[in-house]
């Protein structure tokens, strides 16, 4: 079983920001306006919270989402997700650089994640599906649209992939 401390603080920083990095990656994959945006962005909170308090969760799940619960792990995730997508200024930059990243996040949980590696890429997949069902796309107003457009389903693919876990069904 993995803990915080068996990582470098550079190690922990990029498992913290990686729910953030997903949620992005979904976001960027098939932009929303302001409303979808926000939602977006509030389902990536919401699976950290539960992530939190679910009794049930892999243990290295719990650890990095009850880190957010600080300012400084907070700080920490932000802090990485502004390095992780550094430049890019189209949406499609993003989501590569996010998914550069997640690659990482894989390739360091392979190597020191021990039992907690699948779980913890299995839950950033499921963080990457709850922001592509957090607003629908598409119609007028929230109105109309599909729930999950194709390209926010190709990105939660692409995410899971990246993390070498079967993508959830969207």
């Amino acid at each position: 079983m993995a803990a915080k401390t068996d990582f470098t603080p550079d190690e922990w920083k990029l498992l913290l920001q990686s729910p953030l990095v997903a949620g992005i990656a979904v976001s960027a994959g098939d932009p929303s306006g302001l409303i979808g945006m926000m939602k977006e962005s509030m389902a990536s909170a919401r699976a950290l919270l539960t992530a939190a308090s679910d009794p049930n969760a892999d243990a290295l799940v719990k650890a990095a989402a009850s880190d957010f619960e600080t300012s400084e792990g907070r700080g920490l995730a932000q802090d990485g997700v502004k390095a992780a997508i550094a430049g890019a200024s189209k949406p499609a930059e993003i989501v590569a650089r996010a998914l550069d990243s997640l690659k990482a996040v894989a390739a360091l949980l392979d190597a020191k994640g021990g039992t907690d590696a699948v779980p913890f890429k299995i839950w950033l997949a499921s963080v990457a599906k709850s922001v592509a069902e957090a607003a629908p796309e598409g119609g007028f107003l929230g109105f109309g649209g599909t729930q999950v457009s194709a390209a926010e389903k190709a990105t939660v693919a692409e995410i899971a992939a990246a993390l070498g876990v079967p993508a959830p069904a969207v």
